[in-house]
């Protein structure tokens, strides 16, 4: 499995940010999650949010989203430089 490129966290909460290449070039992808123990005291992942998470779940998304941005902004600016 690869390495994420950055994880953004609050609390139980985080999004994971992958760096990923294809046909066309990188592109980005991000995977948002909660942690939570389990009845055997095991932590676990899930997708499912509750109400509560939401308004910090969607501050972690627009970090992400600023993030991902300027490195898009980076690898164009480094493709640029190696074409010129």
């Amino acid at each position: 499995m690869s390495t994420p490129a950055i994880k953004f966290r609050d609390g139980t909460l985080q999004v994971t940010i992958w760096r990923n290449t294809g046909d066309k070039g990188t592109y980005y992808s991000a995977t948002p999650a909660r942690s939570y123990k389990s009845g055997d005291d095991a932590w676990k992942q899930t997708e499912s949010l509750t109400a509560d998470d939401l308004l910090a779940m969607a501050e972690l998304l627009r970090e992400a989203y600023t993030w991902i941005k300027a490195q898009k902004r980076a690898d164009a600016k480094g493709r640029k430089e190696a074409v010129a």
